[in-house]
């Protein structure tokens, strides 16, 4: 039997809420698509049913188990066949990632993921574009609340501008429960932020490969806010953003600009800070996690003790269920450009921008909810508007997967909120 959907490694920490956000979704849209649910252990998948019927208030039992290992070839070959698309929830993916997406292309599957690993991604889109186009299926990573809030949204606010984009800046603001402590990020989140860093030097050559042309000289030039500055915008103070959304977000301006020949936008990614205080600890704990993920001592330090090294924030046993609940975001992208679009994409427009959008994507539950929706809501797009993609098939960013889908709609509907303001100057 093919099944439409297969979420691989549903017994893992973000897996287990993949399945429960997947069947309510599926209630809820009356959507007569088939699944099933694939990790290691049986025992461990069926104990994942029992839970999520008991959550969800579905009878689950009756969906089906796929035995598969990630670290086993033909495994993941045997359960890539077995689907239209593949949900995969195993990281990190540095480690655990290619394997599947070999699987999927290979099986002419889907794949869709969450991950926020710039290397994995771009290495993906290097290798397997080609041949996923092939097929005629799509990669698409980081699908959850990296990078769907900068990414979709960074196309939702080049719809409202209505012509060319010269710059978008992201500002993130995540709020924490005051009555609730313990660790806020899971230990997978961890891992793939140390080997990202420690690895980094990848991304030089990797990218030299994949875009051998460089972009155009952009006119106003965006320039780089200082490390720690209070940012009126979201009236806090702000650091950039080292998460993987401004590579990702650069990679679907470059694919407006070399697919599409449109005019590309400069880039910023900032987060903002709950005071002063914690900024500066901040600050002083990412330098020490710097130094640390270079040497495989250090990375076996962050890894051993990772409540130590992170000041409380990340465990093994990753955040309790009362702090992920709580733990909601906001992100506000300002873009900056013009009412109109030029025949010419490397051709800089004459005066300064004449209008702002600002968009304001929020979510509920940042590492579980909001990125679950995100993922189970692009799944449905994928399955329903493969027409309104790019192409017939390929590796892509989100954003530019999506922008001409319901997605934005849909996420709206289910509480991942999309809202745009538009000032002409």
């Amino acid at each position: 039997m093919k099944f439409d959907i297969i979420i691989f490694g549903a017994s893992g920490y973000t897996g287990q809420f993949v399945v429960e956000y997947l069947a309510r979704a599926l209630a809820q849209d009356g959507a007569k698509l088939t699944w099933a649910i694939s990790g290691r252990s049986e025992s461990k998948l069926k104990t994942v049913l029992e839970a999520a019927s008991k959550t969800t208030g579905l009878d689950l039992h009756s969906i089906p188990v796929v035995v598969c290992d990630v670290k086993e070839a033909s495994s993941l070959a045997q359960m890539a066949a077995q689907a239209r698309l593949v949900l995969n929830c195993v990281g990190p993916y540095r480690f655990y990632g290619e394997q599947v997406v070999k699987a999927c292309v290979e099986a002419a599957t889907h794949h869709l993921d969450i991950s926020g690993e710039p290397q994995f991604m771009e290495k993906m889109q290097l290798h397997y574009h080609e041949p996923a186009q092939a097929q005629g299926v799509y990669v698409i990573s980081s699908c959850g609340f990296d990078s769907i809030p900068s990414d979709l949204g960074q196309m939702f606010l080049t719809s409202k501008m209505e012509g060319d984009v010269n710059d978008i800046e992201t500002y993130l603001s995540v709020t924490t429960p005051p009555n609730v402590s313990g660790p806020v990020i899971n230990f997978g989140t961890w891992q793939s932020a140390i080997y990202g860093l420690a690895m980094a030097h990848e991304l030089k050559p990797l990218r030299q490969s994949l875009y051998p042309e460089r972009l155009p000289a952009l006119q106003p030039k965006l320039k780089a806010r200082p490390a720690l500055h209070f940012n009126d915008v979201v009236q806090g103070w702000c650091l950039p953003f080292l998460g993987s959304d401004r590579s990702v977000m650069i990679r679907t301006q470059r694919a407006r600009f070399h697919r599409d020949k449109k005019r590309p936008a400069q880039v910023g990614c900032y987060v903002r800070m709950s005071s002063l205080f914690y900024a500066v600890c901040a600050i002083f704990v990412g330098a020490i996690f710097s130094v640390l993920a270079k040497s495989s001592w250090g990375r076996y330090l962050l890894e051993t003790y990772p409540r130590f090294w992170s000041a409380g924030a990340v465990s093994k046993e990753g955040p309790s269920q009362a702090m992920t609940e709580e733990t909601n975001f906001e992100m506000k992208l300002v873009g900056r450009g013009w009412r109109e679009s030029q025949s010419d994409p490397t051709a800089n427009p004459s005066g300064t921008p004449t209008r702002q959008v600002t968009v304001t994507v929020k979510g509920k539950n940042v590492g579980y909810g909001s990125t679950c929706q995100c993922l189970v809501q692009s799944a449905l797009v994928l399955l329903s508007e493969a027409d309104r993609m790019p192409g017939q098939g390929g590796v892509y960013p989100p954003g530019y997967a999506f922008a001409r889908t319901s997605l934005v709609d849909r996420l709206t509907q289910n509480h991942v909120t999309f809202e745009a303001e538009v000032e002409d100057f």
